[in-house]
This record gives structure tokens, C-alpha cells and sequence, in this order.
């Protein structure tokens, strides 16, 4: 069984921000597999979808970012889900709206939600997806990650939603996430 998590903040006056990016792409996922995630299990709303003959656990934490990983956890154990199996799609706001990476594993980059996740799973070895938000030059990281983006900002960011999808899809299907990772990435 493979978890695919998306990062995000809980409730309407978070739908549609830059932190929420995780949430969007896991919906859509959900969306292109027929599965609609509102299965409340711990800390979280899942789904369970059957993608290409693997059996995929969708979640999204309903905990606030900063407390991700327990929700992750939980899962985790009930599931005995290892790190290996596990996708954690965020926000980056080092990467410029429009580029995605997938990474094998790395530190948190200063990322609140990847911090809480590598304390509670005991490790950075674990799969990520990174959508890339911009940086902020007139307003302050906070204001930055809970604003929504603008049209055409948005026309961009829905392109990179479909490309993140296909990603996971293909790491879902063939298993093989450097190639994956060189196709995506760049």
C-alpha cells in the first residue's frame, strides 16, 4: 500500500492558499480516481483508491500544518506503512509557481509541516512531491502562504497541478521513482 498525504491548514478561510497546495493536488487526485476523501480516521480525511492495481491511501491531516506529522503517524502505525511507501506533497516557496520536484528525501527546508512529519516518522527518507509558491517581496511569509493566488497566477498553478498528478500516477503505477524524478524534475 502506498499514503499519499497533502499538506495543508483545515478549513474554508485556508481553501485555496499557497500553504494549501498539498490539499489541492491530493483533490484532484481523488477526483481523476473517482474517490472522494471524507473518511474521518484520526487526525485525518482519507480515501482509499485502487490506482493501476495498487491499493493508495489518500489523506489529508486535519490538524494544523505545524502538526502534520501525528496525523501521518497514526496512519502509519494503523496501516504498518513504512517510509519508503509514503509521498508528502508541499509547498515550496524556494521554487518558483510552475516548477514541481519529487524528492527521495532531504531536511525540512525551513517547511513546518516537513519538520513535524520527519519527527513523528523518525526520519527525512520518505518520498515528497514539492510545488513550487514563489517567494514573497512585499508581504511576510505568513501573509505570502495564506494568500490566494491571482488569475493568471492560478492558470499556472493548475498546469502544475496536472503535471503532479500524471507524476504520482506513473510513481503509483510503475514503481520506479527515479524515473519519475527525471521526468518531472527540471
Amino acid at each position: 500500500m502506498k499514503m499519499i498525504v497533502g499538506l495543508g491548514n483545515i478549513g474554508q478561510e485556508y481553501a485555496g492558499t499557497r500553504h494549501n497546495v498539498g490539499f489541492m493536488v491530493i483533490d484532484e487526485l481523488a477526483a481523476q480516481n473517482n474517490v472522494t476523501i471524507n473518511h474521518v480516521q484520526g487526525d485525518a480525511l482519507t480515501a482509499t483508491a485502487h490506482i493501476d492495481g495498487e491499493r493508495v491511501l489518500l489523506v489529508k491531516p486535519t490538524t494544523y500544518m505545524n502538526e502534520s506529522g501525528r496525523a501521518v503517524r497514526q496512519l502509519m502505525d494503523y496501516y504498518k506503512v513504512s517510509r519508503d511507501e509514503l509521498m508528502i506533497i508541499q509547498d515550496d516557496m524556494d521554487m518558483e509557481l510552475g516548477r514541481l520536484r519529487f524528492r527521495a528525501k532531504g531536511s525540512a527546508g525551513g517547511h513546518n509541516g516537513i519538520k513535524s512529519v520527519i519527527a513523528h516518522v523518525g526520519g527525512q527518507d520518505f518520498k515528497r512531491l514539492k510545488l513550487g509558491i514563489g517567494h514573497p517581496t512585499k508581504m511576510t511569509v505568513v501573509n505570502w502562504v495564506l494568500s490566494r493566488f491571482s488569475a493568471p497566477e492560478r492558470i499556472t498553478f493548475d498546469e502544475t497541478v496536472t503535471k503532479a498528478v500524471d507524476g504520482l500516477q506513473e510513481w503509483i503505477s510503475t514503481d520506479d521513482f527515479n524515473q519519475v524524478m527525471n521526468r518531472y524534475n527540471g
